[in-house]
């Protein structure tokens, strides 16, 4: 089993520190791929050697650089981006890259996800993937309610370079979002795994950063199964947004070591197993419940969420039945609507979904007749 770094770093560099690579990405001295070469790009943002043949796995697939690099150059032949396809099977017209813009400005930190939502839609002709896409997502967009007070105020000053990554892999992909039949995607791409052990498993926008600072009220995040800790490192640099806060979000990263990262983002990952933390600790009760792409194996969701005694529970991973995340058959939504009907799903908004997969934030809440004696913060 790997035993998680006590710093940060990547693997095989000497160069490598978290802060001076967002300091980097500010200055734009690194930018994401725009000449497409993906493997320059990460040799040279995360200071690798220029023969590296590390082996990135993901999803019982291992590549190197040099094979996602090939992938990527194939571009869409031998439907290599077969995202869409028809009742019979056949492959749909891919999103104009137009389009494929207009997926990825929902995210961005700069405009409203309500407003991006009802411009992918209408702004989509009829039959296209575009439409089918708009229709999926705004079935699923759940946001807070006005008695929550939860909003999410544009902001110039964000920065996230997995996003700007992301944004690009849209085009070069041809990926304009997800739509119903996401679902049954079952192919995936070649840079997906070196994205994976870089950055992590999932995307988080400056929205689903906000809410989660929103939500916490001052309470300790406890990013339960962290993985490379990209998601604690970003919540971490989120500023306060009035004098009243006075310090930056408490966040604890925890994991049991199983998986193995290039890189890590933070250095004091608590390794341990999450369950018998919780119940060292008082099921947690004090703190917020961040699961970030919970796995499905050994019941690892369900377990997690009837070991927590706190009152808020939020998790970043699948909206569809596609069995990537939390459970196998069946969304969050529902397995909590049916296990634990004492909570409610409060809100539930899109995150960025690399191609082929299709993912949201959740936040459940205990409901107030079932509350205990906990902490401040409630919604």
């Amino acid at each position: 089993m790997p035993t998680i770094p006590r710093q940060a770093q990547t693997e095989d560099s000497t160069t490598f520190d978290p802060d001076k690579y967002f300091d980097a990405w500010g200055k734009e001295e690194i930018t994401p791929p725009y000449d497409n070469d993906f493997r320059k790009f990460i040799i040279k943002t995360f200071g690798l050697s220029v023969r590296d043949d590390y082996g990135y796995m993901a999803q019982n697939a291992e590549v190197t650089l040099l094979s996602a690099q090939t992938y990527i150059e194939c571009g869409g032949q031998n439907g290599l981006h077969g995202w869409y396809r028809d009742a019979e099977g056949q492959l749909r017209e891919p999103p104009t890259a137009t389009d494929i813009a207009a997926y990825s400005d929902i995210f961005r930190h700069t405009t409203s996800t309500s407003k991006a939502l009802t411009a992918l839609a209408s702004n989509a002709k009829k039959g296209t993937v575009r439409a089918d896409i708009a229709k999926h997502l705004q079935a699923n967009y759940h946001p807070p309610s006005a008695a929550s007070k939860l909003a999410v105020n544009k902001t110039k000053t964000h920065m996230n370079p997995y996003f700007d990554l992301w944004t690009w892999t849209n085009q070069n992909l041809e990926w304009g979002g997800p739509e119903a039949e996401t679902a049954k995607v079952r192919i995936s791409h070649a840079v997906l795994p070196v994205i994976y052990h870089h950055f992590g498993c999932i995307c988080p926008s400056y929205e689903s950063l906000e809410l989660i600072r929103q939500v916490a009220n001052g309470r300790k995040v406890l990013d339960m199964g962290s993985g490379n800790g990209y998601w604690t490192y970003m919540l971490r640099r989120m500023e306060p947004q009035s004098k009243k806060e006075k310090k930056k979000m408490e966040v604890l990263p925890i994991d049991n070591g199983m998986s193995e990262w290039r890189t890590v983002w933070v250095g004091d990952t608590v390794e341990a197993d999450g369950i018998e933390w919780l119940r060292q600790h008082e099921g947690g009760r004090e703190a917020v419940l961040l699961l970030v792409y919970p796995t499905v194996g050994q019941d690892f969701t369900s377990k997690m969420l009837k070991a927590y005694d706190g009152t808020t529970i939020i998790s970043a991973g699948t909206q569809n039945t596609s069995g990537f995340t939390a459970f196998a058959k069946e969304t969050i939504v529902d397995w909590m609507a049916r296990e634990m009907p004492g909570w409610e799903r409060v809100l539930q908004i899109p995150l960025p979904s690399f191609a082929g997969k299709d993912e949201a934030l959740f936040v459940f809440e205990k409901k107030a007749n079932d509350k205990k004696a906990v902490g401040d913060g409630t919604l």
